[in-house]
């Protein structure tokens, strides 16, 4: 009896898996700064060089069988054959070659793309704090004074610096059209540079699972003009004169779902370093903390 490989049920289920790929979020081709082109570029450049090997690859995994199927009569038999100077220099040139390429791409984009150094873009930066909780983000502005929960604003073409950390679990912080995520971690402290060519709102997110809560702890960025940012500053000074302190955040800081968008007029100067602190117990009240170390009993007991 014959068997029929492509049934009508393979064909409905190839055609529902390519259908299903419609809805594929390719954020990342579609990035709106510098960084985030900078980095989608070194992403396409990688493809490419590595579909040199891997689309031969593939023409040759199909082409071999049929060339030398029992059926062809034609094929070259060659029981004897065991060595070709033409295609060990194939086999070890062209992935030399390939290395090399990337190592060049890697040590050039490496320095480049360093989320520590600063940005070649004029002007004063933007400098944002950011803690991440279960689950929510916190946004410290500390030259305006200012901090939101689950909402960021800044200018667009204004280089945005960012210091993150974490009041719990390690997160990571990540605007996908923006530039690279950059894991944010309790008791340390990280930076990250970006900036926004274009004006418009893009979602911000945690990369790295977190708890039940994870899906949820998301934030839109929104990068505006220089005007539309500063009526944003001050709708937030106008807002409950609230101040946010480190009790506050405390209370803030314990684990919920969808947390809505609260804005804060006043912060406590040196919240940020407080959250760091807490952890690795070197805050301006702290007392250091000595090792005692009690002397052998050097006593005999009968």
């Amino acid at each position: 009896m014959k068997i029929t490989c492509w049934n009508p049920i393979r064909y409905a289920l190839a055609v529902a898996a390519l259908a299903s790929l419609s809805g594929c979020d390719w954020v990342l081709f579609d990035s709106k700064g510098a960084v985030g082109i900078a980095q989608r570029d070194l992403i396409l450049v990688c493809i490419g060089l590595m579909l040199i090997v891997v689309i031969p690859a593939i023409i040759l995994s199909i082409v071999f069988p049929w060339k030398y199927r029992a059926s062809n009569k034609n094929a070259d038999y060659a029981p004897d054959w065991a060595h070709s100077t033409k295609i060990e220099i194939v086999v070890w040139g062209v992935p030399l070659i390939i290395i090399a390429i990337l190592t060049a791409i890697v040590w050039k984009s490496t320095r480049e793309l360093d989320p520590y150094r600063p940005l070649d873009v004029p002007g004063e930066p933007l400098h944002v704090q950011v803690i991440a909780t279960d689950w929510k983000w916190v946004f410290v502005y500390p030259d305006l004074g200012i901090a939101t929960i689950n909402q960021l604003n800044f200018p667009v073409d204004r280089q945005v610096e960012f210091e993150i950390t974490s009041n719990s679990t390690m997160n990571t912080f990540f605007i996908p059209q923006l530039g690279g995520q950059i894991y944010a971690m309790a008791g340390m402290r990280t930076k990250l540079h970006l900036v926004a060519n274009e004006v418009g709102e893009y979602r911000g997110m945690s990369g790295n699972y977190s708890g039940h809560g994870f899906s949820k702890m998301n934030f839109i960025a929104t990068a505006s003009t220089d005007e539309d940012f500063d009526r944003w500053v001050k709708q937030v000074r106008s807002s409950a004169p609230i101040v946010f302190d480190f009790a506050t955040f405390k209370r803030i800081a314990q684990p919920s779902h969808g947390h809505a968008v609260v804005h804060f007029a006043k912060v406590e100067p040196g919240l940020f370093k407080r959250v760091i602190d807490q952890f690795i117990g070197v805050g301006e009240n702290a007392k250091p903390q000595v090792l005692q170390i009690s002397e052998p009993d050097t006593s005999s007991k009968e």
